[in-house]
């Protein structure tokens, strides 16, 4: 106690806290200029048929440097748009990731604490974790194009976090003074940032089923051309959530273990615990759907997007609009 004590009684390391905030801004620059490249990417691709002869020999010389297999089928997907500029906009998420993750460290730093003690902090994580799981999972050419449908989100989130949500480099408050911190937050982070990826994967899967691949018409022909096909989206969407359902409802439990340290009970039901247990209910119910034949990837897409949106409510908002034990957003 005497240490943890003496640990919030240092002074803040003004120079890192500069340089943390410096490195927010300039990540959020890059983002952007990711999200231009992939626009322009997305907006450039058309489909080509590419013949037997050229998909045995993937990576001869049939296969140019504008041209991108998929794994849809037997008529692989290749992108007649300039591909560079998909690999620009990758080098650009990519540098983003290592700022945003720079800024983070810096703030844990600068105030010799675990860097997740206010909303501000907490947004940042949450967009460093989802940026981090984008990058594992979308590596393949035919998942790039869902990087303007991943940027979007995070840059508003950042955007948001940066503007009305910023708190300058400060301990936290008393309630916040516990090993817990790092753990249960940490968790929840790493959770929703995972299961940012397959709330997006399933907007865009009903995109595809609304305008089937090779069948696109009208005017969202451009919008949904580039789209991976619908099975590629389902099978991604479901083996993400399959893997950050778990680490959030780790996060909610050890939550509940800590209300208990400090408020002596588990459960409450304040407004943060109950939206927590609506998404848990929604993501659990899609894993079930989804596993249910009677029910469907549509049907399961659309539960699969609701807990996404209870998600981001509770876990970005609530703090803001609804007053709880949970409300320290802006606080230091």
């Amino acid at each position: 106690m005497n240490s943890l004590i003496l640990a919030q009684g240092l002074p803040i390391d003004e120079t890192l806290s500069t340089y943390s905030d410096l490195a927010f801004r300039t990540s959020f620059a890059i983002y952007v200029l990711a999200l231009v490249a992939s626009l322009i990417y997305y907006a450039g691709f058309r489909v080509e048929k590419v013949s037997p002869r050229q998909l045995a020999g993937a990576g001869g010389p049939g296969l140019t440097e504008s041209t991108s297999l998929t794994d849809t089928g037997d008529e692989d997907r290749a992108s007649a748009g300039n591909v560079r500029w998909a690999r620009i906009a990758q080098l650009f998420v990519t540098i983003a990731f290592v700022f945003s993750a720079s800024s983070l460290v810096l703030r844990g730093v600068a105030t010799d604490r675990f860097p997740l003690g206010n909303m501000y902090e907490f947004i940042l994580a949450t967009t460093v974790l989802a940026v981090g799981t984008g990058l594992v999972f979308l590596r393949k050419p035919a998942l790039q194009v869902a990087w303007p449908f991943v940027l979007a989100p995070v840059l508003l989130l950042l955007f948001f976090g940066g503007t009305h949500l910023y708190s300058e480099a400060a301990p936290v408050v008393p309630a916040l003074r516990s090993y817990w911190l790092p753990i249960h937050v940490t968790i929840i982070s790493l959770g929703s940032g995972i299961l940012l990826i397959p709330g997006v994967v399933s907007i865009m899967y009903l995109l595809r089923v609304w305008q089937p691949q090779g069948q696109e018409k009208g005017w969202a022909t451009r919008l949904t051309r580039p789209l991976p096909a619908a099975e590629t989206l389902d099978r991604l969407a479901y083996r993400t959530t399959v893997i950050g359902f778990p680490i959030y409802s780790v996060g909610i439990l050890l939550g509940a273990v800590w209300a208990e340290s400090a408020w002596g009970r588990f459960w409450g039901w304040d407004p943060k615990e109950t939206a927590s247990f609506i998404s848990w209910v929604l993501y659990a119910g899609y894993l079930h759907a989804r596993a249910t034949s009677g029910w469907g990837p549509k049907k399961a897409a659309w539960i699969n997007i609701a807990g996404f949106v209870v998600l981001a409510f509770n876990l970005f908002f609530i703090n803001i609009v609804v007053s709880g034990l949970h409300s320290y957003a802006g606080l230091n």
